[in-house]
């Protein structure tokens, strides 16, 4: 791609963020559009385990992802902190998974892909762990994976592109169409007039699909809902990321502990419940008993994008010039946002992929 060329981003989460990070040493200008403010959807709203939460159950294309992210995130989150002062705070935990009915298979699945998860008694889980329940018969333990400070990388990575000269964010404007010409895209339609682009990267998330319809393509990304809990403990009074039937536990450096996830297909509505607050709660009692005398001071919903298998787009839109996507990353938007995002710049600016592109591709796909 041409160093002349300016590229326009639809979306300005995680996903948005680091395109624009990746891509702006490489071109001439680089413009970034959200509806609200960037990185306040489901960015902001996630656990941000470095890790799909069942990555065994995954296809071979989500696994390729997340093993380059989950090796690159340590030194994108040095990488931030020394540019910007703001440490995305990748801190490496562990995980635990308890009770699993498929542990066969995820042994087999680590045994395959050389990931170092293997299964320790139970005793050792309430070792390494003192305030885990009771409740629980059998382990596993994977011991390198972190979870990254969602909310502040979403920080670092405003401040890093707010320092460069050629990046411009435009925040509250809303993409409401693109502006065709031929076969071609060359801009987009914004609540501030007509954007003109040689590039448009669509990365709106779990509004991805609806933009894409503007233009008659069928792009499968739809909301799902999920609803999340937060309680304030003393640092290191939970070691580890501790999952069990569907619901996790994820201690950040501080002592905060957020407790997830509902699923919800409630379309774009993301109010909190009261319903679902209940259910994390138990689940919060259950994984550690103790949290029962903590208080919560935090409940949201977010809504992920997703996707026909979690596999998300990646590349050109097939019969439309310079249209590429970045999206529809379903649950994993986090864990798989630097591979992602560094696969789309290799396609954009003809280099060598770091893996291979092809399950990605939006070619087939819509």
């Amino acid at each position: 791609m041409a160093k002349q060329q300016q590229v326009v981003i639809v979306g300005g989460g995680v996903i948005g963020l680091l395109t624009a990070f990746n891509l702006a040493s490489e071109v001439q200008q680089v413009i970034l559009l959200d509806r609200s403010n960037v990185g306040q959807e489901s960015s902001w709203a996630g656990g941000g385990i470095v890790s799909p939460l069942y990555p065994w159950r995954y296809s071979p294309a989500v696994t390729a992802l997340a093993h380059w992210s989950q090796d690159f995130y340590p030194q994108l989150g040095e990488r931030l902190f020394a540019a910007t002062g703001v440490d995305p705070e990748v801190h490496t935990t562990g995980l635990y998974w308890l009770d699993l009915n498929d542990e066969a298979e995820a042994l087999a699945w680590a045994e395959r892909e050389s990931r170092p998860l293997s299964k320790v008694d139970i005793s050792a889980a309430h070792d390494a762990v003192p305030v885990l329940g009771s409740g629980f018969s059998r382990a596993i333990y994977m011991a390198n994976v972190a979870n990254v400070r969602n909310p502040r990388l979403v920080k670092s990575l405003k401040a890093a592109l707010s320092a460069l000269p050629n990046v411009t964010i435009h925040e509250h404007c809303e993409v409401s169409g693109f502006i065709r010409e031929g076969e071609g895209v060359v801009g987009v339609q914004t609540s501030a007039g007509e954007i003109r682009a040689d590039r448009v990267v669509l990365s709106a998330g779990a509004w991805s699909g609806e933009l894409l319809q503007s233009l008659g393509l069928e792009l499968p990304v739809e909301p799902v809902k999920g609803q999340m809990i937060l309680y304030k403990c003393a640092p290191g009074f939970l070691s580890s990321i501790v999952l069990a039937k569907r619901r996790y536990a994820i201690p950040r450096r501080d002592g905060h502990i957020l407790i997830g996830s509902t699923l919800e297909h409630e379309g774009f509505d993301k109010t909190p419940t009261q319903p679902a607050l209940e259910s994390l709660k138990a689940s919060a009692i259950e994984l550690i008993p103790a949290l029962a005398d903590a208080e919560v001071v935090g409940h949201w919903a977010g809504l992920r994008p997703a996707s026909p298998e979690g596999i998300p787009y990646i590349g050109r839109v097939p019969g439309i010039e310079g249209l590429w996507l970045n999206c529809g990353h379903y649950r994993n938007g986090l864990v798989l946002a630097p591979a992602s995002c560094q696969l789309l710049a290799d396609l954009m600016l003809d280099r060598e992929p770091i893996i291979d592109p092809a399950p990605y591709a939006p070619t087939g796909r819509i």
